[in-house]
């Protein structure tokens, strides 16, 4: 299982705790410190650099809202599909409102002190499951869990 921006791994740790292959990918130095504290394989990487074991991932996440990674859902969900084997899953978490925008944020360290601003795109399902379409991916499944929503997505059998 791939966890593309693991954050601080509680994913990637829990799925390595049963014994499942799994790797999370962040940007961030810190995430992937804790990641790797906690018991979970991470890379500090973009996730469009080269990764370990491209096209044989059985399974990706992108849960936070990280279909906004790069602000280009499209770019994203064509790179995660060479990521993920022939008909291989992607869960993704979107937001709750039926949205689909870009933006410029910045990350905030809690004590004043702001990060440059980057691009994030913020995707409700429709859009997902729309720009998921777009790239070869097929929706197979949405739900929610508390305010938490959810697509499942399957990719094309072949590249």
């Amino acid at each position: 299982m791939l966890d593309i921006g693991c954050g601080p791994g509680r994913l990637v740790a829990a799925l390595a705790a049963v014994g499942r292959r799994t790797l999370g990918v962040d940007v961030s130095e810190a995430a992937v410190e804790r990641a790797r504290g906690l018991g979970g394989p991470a890379l500090r990487r973009s996730v469009f650099d080269a990764l370990p074991d491209e096209g044989t991932w059985g399974t990706a996440l992108l849960m936070d809202g990280n279909v906004g990674i790069g602000g280009d859902p499209r770019a994203l969900l064509a790179r995660v599909a060479h990521l993920v084997s022939p008909g291989g899953l992607l869960i993704v978490e979107a937001v709750a409102q039926d949205v689909d925008e870009r933006v410029e944020v910045r990350v905030a360290d809690g004590q004043g002190a702001t990060g440059a601003l980057f691009p994030w795109a913020r995707l409700g399902v429709r859009a997902v499951e729309r720009h998921a379409r777009a790239t070869g991916w097929r929706p197979i499944a949405r739900w929610e869990v508390g305010d938490r929503w959810f697509v499942a997505l399957r990719s094309g059998a072949s590249r």
